[in-house]
Protein backbone atom coordinates (compact mmCIF):
# COMPACT_ATOMS: atom_id res chain seq x y z
CA UNK A 1 0.00 0.00 0.00
CA UNK A 2 1.00 3.35 -0.74
CA UNK A 3 2.88 5.87 2.11
CA UNK A 4 3.30 9.26 2.10
CA UNK A 5 7.05 10.10 2.33
CA UNK A 6 7.21 12.18 5.06
CA UNK A 7 10.27 13.85 8.07
CA UNK A 8 10.50 11.12 10.65
CA UNK A 9 9.67 12.44 14.73
CA UNK A 10 10.65 10.33 17.61
CA UNK A 11 7.80 10.62 20.51
CA UNK A 12 9.61 8.94 23.62
CA UNK A 13 11.01 5.65 21.70
CA UNK A 14 8.04 6.05 19.45
CA UNK A 15 8.79 7.00 16.01
CA UNK A 16 6.21 8.66 13.52
CA UNK A 17 7.12 9.02 10.42
CA UNK A 18 6.88 7.20 6.82
CA UNK A 19 9.69 5.12 7.96
CA UNK A 20 8.07 3.88 11.37
CA UNK A 21 4.85 2.01 11.44
CA UNK A 22 1.76 4.15 12.05
CA UNK A 23 1.21 4.44 15.82
CA UNK A 24 -2.07 3.80 18.04
CA UNK A 25 -2.75 6.75 20.22
CA UNK A 26 -5.20 7.57 22.85
CA UNK A 27 -6.55 10.50 25.37
CA UNK A 28 -7.24 10.08 29.24
CA UNK A 29 -10.13 11.20 30.20
CA UNK A 30 -9.38 11.36 33.70
CA UNK A 31 -8.42 14.63 36.13
CA UNK A 32 -4.86 14.75 35.15
CA UNK A 33 -4.05 16.42 38.90
CA UNK A 34 -5.32 12.86 40.08
CA UNK A 35 -2.00 11.01 39.66
CA UNK A 36 -3.30 7.80 40.86
CA UNK A 37 -6.33 7.78 38.73
CA UNK A 38 -4.42 8.76 35.43
CA UNK A 39 -1.32 6.28 35.57
CA UNK A 40 -4.21 3.49 36.11
CA UNK A 41 -5.57 4.67 33.24
CA UNK A 42 -2.55 4.92 31.23
CA UNK A 43 -1.95 1.20 32.33
CA UNK A 44 -5.24 -0.28 30.95
CA UNK A 45 -4.68 1.41 27.69
CA UNK A 46 -1.32 0.40 27.45
CA UNK A 47 -2.30 -3.33 28.09
CA UNK A 48 -4.80 -2.62 25.13
CA UNK A 49 -2.36 -1.90 23.24
CA UNK A 50 -1.94 1.81 23.00
CA UNK A 51 1.24 2.92 22.13
CA UNK A 52 1.34 6.86 22.84
CA UNK A 53 -0.89 8.84 25.63
CA UNK A 54 -2.14 12.61 25.61
CA UNK A 55 -3.36 14.28 29.18
CA UNK A 56 -5.25 17.22 29.16
CA UNK A 57 -2.58 20.30 31.15
CA UNK A 58 -5.64 22.88 32.18
CA UNK A 59 -3.78 24.38 34.87
CA UNK A 60 -0.22 24.52 36.96
CA UNK A 61 -0.94 21.89 39.14
CA UNK A 62 -2.07 19.40 36.38
CA UNK A 63 1.96 20.34 34.92
CA UNK A 64 3.31 19.52 37.53
CA UNK A 65 1.19 16.44 38.30
CA UNK A 66 3.20 15.51 35.04
CA UNK A 67 6.69 14.60 37.09
CA UNK A 68 4.63 11.49 38.45
CA UNK A 69 2.45 10.78 35.37
CA UNK A 70 5.75 10.37 33.31
CA UNK A 71 7.89 8.27 35.82
CA UNK A 72 5.25 6.19 36.29
CA UNK A 73 4.19 5.35 32.53
CA UNK A 74 5.50 2.60 30.29
CA UNK A 75 4.56 4.76 27.21
CA UNK A 76 5.35 8.26 26.10
CA UNK A 77 3.23 10.67 27.37
CA UNK A 78 2.12 14.06 25.74
CA UNK A 79 0.87 17.18 26.94
CA UNK A 80 -2.28 18.48 25.79
CA UNK A 81 -1.60 22.51 25.77
CA UNK A 82 -4.07 25.71 25.32
CA UNK A 83 -3.74 28.77 25.82
CA UNK A 84 -1.27 29.15 28.27
CA UNK A 85 2.22 29.00 27.14
CA UNK A 86 3.53 28.79 30.42
CA UNK A 87 1.53 25.05 31.15
CA UNK A 88 3.86 23.88 27.95
CA UNK A 89 7.05 25.40 29.70
CA UNK A 90 6.06 23.40 32.46
CA UNK A 91 5.10 20.08 30.77
CA UNK A 92 8.45 19.89 29.04
CA UNK A 93 10.13 20.75 32.10
CA UNK A 94 8.26 17.99 34.20
CA UNK A 95 9.21 15.41 31.13
CA UNK A 96 6.80 14.92 28.67
CA UNK A 97 7.82 13.37 24.95
CA UNK A 98 5.76 15.14 23.07
CA UNK A 99 3.24 19.07 23.55
CA UNK A 100 0.23 19.28 21.73
CA UNK A 101 -0.04 22.91 21.08
CA UNK A 102 -2.03 25.40 18.77
CA UNK A 103 0.45 28.14 18.44
CA UNK A 104 -2.53 30.55 17.86
CA UNK A 105 -3.92 30.62 20.89
CA UNK A 106 -1.17 30.21 23.31
CA UNK A 107 0.29 33.95 22.79
CA UNK A 108 2.80 36.01 20.67
CA UNK A 109 5.56 34.92 18.52
CA UNK A 110 8.01 35.52 21.24
CA UNK A 111 5.89 33.08 23.56
CA UNK A 112 5.54 30.42 20.93
CA UNK A 113 9.53 30.89 20.54
CA UNK A 114 9.95 30.28 24.33
CA UNK A 115 8.41 26.83 23.80
CA UNK A 116 10.09 25.93 21.12
CA UNK A 117 13.57 26.68 22.43
CA UNK A 118 12.36 24.54 25.89
CA UNK A 119 11.14 21.65 23.21
CA UNK A 120 14.43 21.70 21.53
CA UNK A 121 16.64 22.10 24.37
CA UNK A 122 14.68 18.36 25.88
CA UNK A 123 14.93 17.02 21.81
CA UNK A 124 10.97 16.63 21.70
CA UNK A 125 8.44 17.24 19.17
CA UNK A 126 5.57 19.98 18.98
CA UNK A 127 2.26 18.43 17.27
CA UNK A 128 0.43 21.29 15.52
CA UNK A 129 -3.57 20.63 16.34
CA UNK A 130 -6.29 22.74 14.25
CA UNK A 131 -9.24 21.83 14.71
CA UNK A 132 -12.19 22.73 12.91
CA UNK A 133 -14.59 24.11 15.70
CA UNK A 134 -11.81 26.41 16.85
CA UNK A 135 -10.67 28.43 13.33
CA UNK A 136 -10.05 31.52 13.27
CA UNK A 137 -12.34 34.23 12.86
CA UNK A 138 -10.65 36.04 9.95
CA UNK A 139 -10.40 33.02 8.28
CA UNK A 140 -13.96 31.71 8.68
CA UNK A 141 -14.94 35.04 7.16
CA UNK A 142 -12.47 34.56 3.99
CA UNK A 143 -13.53 30.68 3.26
CA UNK A 144 -17.57 31.93 4.09
CA UNK A 145 -17.43 28.73 7.21
CA UNK A 146 -14.92 25.83 7.75
CA UNK A 147 -13.67 24.19 4.80
CA UNK A 148 -10.27 22.35 3.94
CA UNK A 149 -9.07 24.83 2.58
CA UNK A 150 -9.04 27.01 5.95
CA UNK A 151 -8.06 24.42 7.90
CA UNK A 152 -4.87 24.15 5.49
CA UNK A 153 -4.46 27.58 5.77
CA UNK A 154 -4.41 27.78 9.28
CA UNK A 155 -2.04 24.59 9.72
CA UNK A 156 0.39 26.49 7.20
CA UNK A 157 0.17 29.43 9.53
CA UNK A 158 0.67 27.76 12.53
CA UNK A 159 4.09 25.65 11.04
CA UNK A 160 5.44 28.86 8.75
CA UNK A 161 5.37 30.45 12.56
CA UNK A 162 7.64 27.09 14.10
CA UNK A 163 9.56 27.19 10.99
CA UNK A 164 10.40 31.05 11.71
CA UNK A 165 11.57 29.83 15.30
CA UNK A 166 13.73 27.40 13.21
CA UNK A 167 12.17 24.70 14.57
CA UNK A 168 11.00 21.20 11.78
CA UNK A 169 10.34 18.31 14.85
CA UNK A 170 6.71 18.90 13.85
CA UNK A 171 3.14 16.63 13.33
CA UNK A 172 0.09 17.90 12.23
CA UNK A 173 -3.30 16.98 13.36
CA UNK A 174 -6.32 18.77 10.89
CA UNK A 175 -9.72 17.57 12.58
CA UNK A 176 -13.26 18.06 12.22
CA UNK A 177 -16.08 15.86 12.99
CA UNK A 178 -17.09 15.96 9.16
CA UNK A 179 -15.24 12.70 7.11
CA UNK A 180 -15.45 14.53 3.74
CA UNK A 181 -14.13 17.70 5.24
CA UNK A 182 -11.27 15.89 7.50
CA UNK A 183 -10.40 13.80 4.19
CA UNK A 184 -10.15 17.13 2.16
CA UNK A 185 -8.22 18.67 4.48
CA UNK A 186 -5.00 16.08 4.61
CA UNK A 187 -4.96 15.71 1.37
CA UNK A 188 -4.49 19.58 0.53
CA UNK A 189 -1.54 19.57 3.02
CA UNK A 190 0.12 16.71 1.92
CA UNK A 191 0.76 18.97 -1.34
CA UNK A 192 2.22 21.53 1.21
CA UNK A 193 4.88 20.19 3.25
CA UNK A 194 6.29 16.79 4.42
CA UNK A 195 5.34 16.68 8.21
CA UNK A 196 4.08 13.47 9.44
CA UNK A 197 0.30 13.67 10.03
CA UNK A 198 -1.11 12.75 12.96
CA UNK A 199 -4.76 11.89 12.15
CA UNK A 200 -8.62 11.28 14.11
CA UNK A 201 -11.56 12.00 12.94
CA UNK A 202 -12.69 14.51 16.34
CA UNK A 203 -15.93 14.61 17.80
CA UNK A 204 -17.01 11.08 16.04
CA UNK A 205 -19.29 10.04 18.81
CA UNK A 206 -20.33 7.03 21.35
CA UNK A 207 -18.79 3.89 20.52
CA UNK A 208 -21.85 2.73 17.76
CA UNK A 209 -21.73 5.41 15.84
CA UNK A 210 -18.30 6.99 16.67
CA UNK A 211 -16.70 3.65 15.52
CA UNK A 212 -18.52 3.41 12.44
CA UNK A 213 -17.55 7.34 11.50
CA UNK A 214 -14.01 6.91 12.64
CA UNK A 215 -13.84 3.71 10.39
CA UNK A 216 -14.57 5.59 7.51
CA UNK A 217 -12.53 8.41 7.76
CA UNK A 218 -9.43 6.63 8.71
CA UNK A 219 -9.78 4.01 5.71
CA UNK A 220 -10.00 6.55 3.71
CA UNK A 221 -7.07 8.18 4.68
CA UNK A 222 -5.16 5.60 4.97
CA UNK A 223 -5.86 4.09 2.03
CA UNK A 224 -4.39 7.07 0.13
CA UNK A 225 -1.24 6.61 1.95
CA UNK A 226 -2.08 9.56 4.70
CA UNK A 227 -1.60 8.92 8.46
CA UNK A 228 1.60 8.45 10.38
CA UNK A 229 -0.27 8.02 13.83
CA UNK A 230 -3.91 8.04 14.56
CA UNK A 231 -6.57 8.65 17.79
CA UNK A 232 -9.95 7.06 17.21
CA UNK A 233 -12.42 9.96 19.47
CA UNK A 234 -14.74 8.48 21.01
CA UNK A 235 -17.18 9.16 23.77
CA UNK A 236 -16.82 7.13 26.74
CA UNK A 237 -13.53 4.31 28.00
CA UNK A 238 -10.29 5.29 25.81
CA UNK A 239 -9.53 2.00 25.92
CA UNK A 240 -12.10 1.24 23.10
CA UNK A 241 -10.47 3.97 21.66
CA UNK A 242 -7.33 1.62 21.05
CA UNK A 243 -9.10 -1.40 20.78
CA UNK A 244 -11.02 0.51 17.38
CA UNK A 245 -7.48 1.74 15.84
CA UNK A 246 -5.45 -2.03 16.62
CA UNK A 247 -8.93 -3.40 14.13
CA UNK A 248 -8.45 -0.50 11.73
CA UNK A 249 -4.76 -0.69 11.18
CA UNK A 250 -4.70 -4.97 11.05
CA UNK A 251 -7.92 -4.83 8.94
CA UNK A 252 -5.85 -3.12 5.89
CA UNK A 253 -3.12 -5.43 7.25
CA UNK A 254 -0.76 -1.68 8.06
CA UNK A 255 -0.06 -3.55 11.47
CA UNK A 256 0.03 -7.29 12.94
CA UNK A 257 -2.30 -6.98 15.73
CA UNK A 258 -3.07 -10.66 17.23
CA UNK A 259 -5.40 -12.95 15.61
CA UNK A 260 -7.47 -12.77 12.79
CA UNK A 261 -11.00 -13.44 13.56
CA UNK A 262 -13.28 -14.32 10.64
CA UNK A 263 -17.26 -15.72 11.20
CA UNK A 264 -20.03 -15.67 8.54
CA UNK A 265 -23.59 -13.68 9.60
CA UNK A 266 -25.20 -17.33 9.69
CA UNK A 267 -28.50 -17.76 7.27
CA UNK A 268 -31.29 -20.24 7.67
CA UNK A 269 -28.95 -22.59 6.35
CA UNK A 270 -27.25 -22.15 9.74
CA UNK A 271 -28.16 -25.54 12.22
CA UNK A 272 -25.79 -24.22 15.26
CA UNK A 273 -25.59 -21.59 17.53
CA UNK A 274 -22.83 -19.93 15.58
CA UNK A 275 -23.38 -16.22 17.24
CA UNK A 276 -22.88 -18.51 20.89
CA UNK A 277 -19.87 -19.55 19.49
CA UNK A 278 -18.43 -16.93 17.67
CA UNK A 279 -18.65 -14.24 21.26
CA UNK A 280 -17.41 -16.90 23.51
CA UNK A 281 -14.39 -17.72 21.36
CA UNK A 282 -13.49 -14.29 20.31
CA UNK A 283 -14.10 -13.40 24.73
CA UNK A 284 -11.15 -15.72 25.29
CA UNK A 285 -9.12 -14.95 22.52
CA UNK A 286 -8.96 -11.68 23.79
CA UNK A 287 -5.34 -10.10 24.63
CA UNK A 288 -3.97 -13.42 22.41
CA UNK A 289 -1.30 -12.26 20.52
CA UNK A 290 -1.17 -15.05 17.93
CA UNK A 291 -0.76 -13.87 14.07
CA UNK A 292 -2.87 -16.63 12.90
CA UNK A 293 -6.26 -16.41 11.13
CA UNK A 294 -9.20 -18.39 12.58
CA UNK A 295 -12.33 -18.41 11.08
CA UNK A 296 -15.63 -19.76 12.71
CA UNK A 297 -17.92 -20.51 9.58
CA UNK A 298 -22.15 -21.76 9.92
CA UNK A 299 -22.54 -23.52 6.89
CA UNK A 300 -21.15 -26.44 4.13
CA UNK A 301 -21.69 -23.57 1.36
CA UNK A 302 -18.78 -21.36 1.90
CA UNK A 303 -17.84 -22.52 5.30
CA UNK A 304 -15.58 -25.49 4.91
CA UNK A 305 -13.55 -22.80 1.55
CA UNK A 306 -13.24 -20.13 4.47
CA UNK A 307 -11.85 -22.76 7.14
CA UNK A 308 -9.53 -24.35 4.47
CA UNK A 309 -7.79 -21.17 3.97
CA UNK A 310 -7.81 -20.44 7.69
CA UNK A 311 -5.00 -21.68 9.82
CA UNK A 312 -7.60 -23.01 11.96
CA UNK A 313 -11.51 -22.98 12.03
CA UNK A 314 -14.48 -24.39 11.98
CA UNK A 315 -17.56 -25.29 9.11
CA UNK A 316 -20.56 -26.12 10.57
CA UNK A 317 -23.11 -28.75 10.33
CA UNK A 318 -25.98 -29.87 12.37
CA UNK A 319 -25.34 -29.26 15.89
CA UNK A 320 -21.48 -30.38 15.26
CA UNK A 321 -19.04 -28.98 12.85
CA UNK A 322 -15.65 -29.68 11.22
CA UNK A 323 -12.67 -29.04 12.64
CA UNK A 324 -10.14 -27.78 9.95
CA UNK A 325 -6.31 -26.87 10.85
CA UNK A 326 -3.67 -25.97 7.88
CA UNK A 327 -6.49 -27.08 4.87
CA UNK A 328 -6.81 -30.19 6.17
CA UNK A 329 -10.13 -31.84 8.34
CA UNK A 330 -8.81 -33.14 11.88
CA UNK A 331 -12.17 -33.49 13.77
CA UNK A 332 -15.57 -33.26 13.88
CA UNK A 333 -17.29 -32.45 17.62
CA UNK A 334 -20.29 -31.52 18.72
CA UNK A 335 -21.18 -28.10 19.60
CA UNK A 336 -21.35 -28.05 23.21
CA UNK A 337 -17.49 -28.56 22.91
CA UNK A 338 -16.36 -26.64 19.92
CA UNK A 339 -15.67 -23.68 21.78
CA UNK A 340 -13.48 -25.85 23.85
CA UNK A 341 -11.60 -27.81 21.37
CA UNK A 342 -10.44 -24.78 18.93
CA UNK A 343 -9.40 -22.62 21.93
CA UNK A 344 -6.98 -25.76 22.64
CA UNK A 345 -5.94 -26.43 19.23
CA UNK A 346 -5.35 -22.30 18.50
CA UNK A 347 -2.86 -22.45 21.79
CA UNK A 348 -0.99 -25.19 20.37
CA UNK A 349 -0.04 -23.27 17.12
Amino acid sequence: MFRRLTRNVMVGNVGIGSDYPISIQSMTNTDTRDVQATLEQIRKLTEAGCEIVRVAVPDMEAAEALKLIVKGSEIPVVADIHFDYRLALESIKNGVSKVRINPGNIGDKHRVGEVVSAAKDKGIPIRIGVNGGSLEKSLLEKYGGVTGAAIVESAMTHIDLLESCNFEDIIVALKSSDIRLTCEAYALLADRCNYPFHIGLTEAGTAFRGTIKSSMAMGSLLMNGYGDTMRISLTGDPVQEVKVGREILKSLHLRQFGIEFVSCPTCGRCQLNLEKIADELETRLEGVNKPITVAVMGCAVNGPGEAKEADIGIAGGKDSALLFKKGEIVGKYNENEIVDVLYAEIMKL
